[in-house]
């Protein structure tokens, strides 16, 4: 067989496209390789123990010692481990996870425990073939499908913000849902998820009641768990409904609806508002957070988009399109798409509220 040529081609573009690549399937495979040291408890053990030989971690962990070292040698070459005595044999070398990586790794109260987003790398190409196949379909890939990774890589990445920033820091900077919330009321918590969301709010309100919804079984069951490990079990309940659908006794019955990064995963966004617009009535407020993204389209997005855009492609996407009839949203939602689905959900006005945040945009809904 022949060889093309290409006369015109410029090498050394051509050489930036091929490096690019390469490491792109670099740091996927580092971050399957993290996912593996973070269900196993490798991190953890090194930083209870290291500076430790592989023996010593597949010991710690109840795993094996070949593996183990395969496993450290690859993190030592990534640059997230050290060896501190590379020139040993394989038996005697030592490996520790640097102070800069313990928060990362190892610290899941942490704004800086990243770990998690490995889950979510692993979880997003689970169902691979499903994917494809809506590809040329239209159609679309349950939630479900993505598994336990999925599930919890984005619960256990969401949860220092929920725990620790949700009610001290976001939710304080709103002054009259603040003080509202300090004298007590209801709280309805949209795509709950895990749970640590309502579970962070009932911590830092003491008064507040809240009802979590979520149409995962799975993250419901966990949701319920998480609050009887809290005590919360008699201010926070969960339920496995479609927040569409969600009936309650009146109309006004919560002080503060909230949907904490899933608008743009819902098929159908403008029923799901409208439902939170009922819920709070006239003197309530609802409470969007979602991704930061650039008002428009650009080749080069902005610091996030990139990240965002393949998340969108692989899961939030598919996901939003199961249910027919569908939005279509996608990850990606920009801040006039927020507020159309706002607008045509009967509400007035759509405040951005001056919270800065790398990750989300906190909008503040009117009816």
């Amino acid at each position: 067989m022949g060889t093309t040529t290409h006369p015109d081609r410029n090498q050394e573009a051509t050489d930036a496209v091929l490096e690019s690549l390469l490491e792109a399937a670099e740091h996927t495979l580092t971050m399957d390789a993290i996912y593996v040291g973070h269900r196993l408890g490798y991190y953890d053990a090194l930083w209870r123990s290291g500076p430790i030989t592989a023996a010593e971690l597949a010991a710690e962990t109840e795993t094996n010692e070949r593996y183990a070292r395969e496993w450290l040698e690859h993190g030592t070459v990534v640059g997230l481990l050290e060896c501190e005595n590379p020139a040993a044999s394989g038996d005697d070398r030592r490996y520790d996870l640097p102070e800069s990586a313990v928060e990362v790794f190892c610290d899941p109260d942490s704004e800086n425990y990243l770990a998690p987003i490995a889950s979510l790398v692993v979880g997003v190409g689970r169902p691979i073939e499903d994917v494809l196949e809506a590809f040329r379909t239209g159609g679309g890939v349950p939630f479900e499908a993505y598994g336990d990774p999925l599930r919890e890589g984005q619960a256990a990445m969401n949860r220092p913000g929920f725990l620790h920033q949700l009610g001290p820091d976001w939710l304080a900077s709103i002054p009259d849902v603040d003080a509202r919330l300090r004298e007590g009321g209801r709280v309805a918590d949209i795509g709950c998820g895990h749970g640590w969301s309502s579970i962070g709010l009932a911590r830092h309100y003491p008064d507040v009641t809240v009802d979590g919804v979520d149409l995962d079984r799975a993250s419901i069951e966990r949701a319920r768990e998480n609050a009887i490990d809290d005590g919360l079990e008699d201010r926070v309940r969960f339920h496995h409904r479609d927040a569409a659908d969600l009936e309650t006794g009146r109309d006004g019955e919560y002080d503060l609806a909230m949907a904490l990064e899933c608008v743009h995963d819902l098929s159908d966004p403008v029923g799901v508002l409208e439902t939170m617009r009922r819920l709070v009535g006239e003197d309530g407020t609802v409470l969007v957070v979602d991704e930061r993204t650039s008002e428009t389209f650009t080749p080069e997005g902005n610091e996030i988009e990139a990240l965002l855009y393949g998340f969108s492609v692989l899961h939030c996407l598919p996901a939003g399109m199961a249910d027919r009839p569908s939005a279509e949203t996608g990850t990606v939602m920009r801040e006039s798409t927020l507020r159309a689905y706002a607008t045509d959900a009967g509400f007035e006005t759509v405040e951005v509220l001056p919270i800065e945040h790398f990750f989300f945009r906190f909008y503040r809904l009117e009816p």
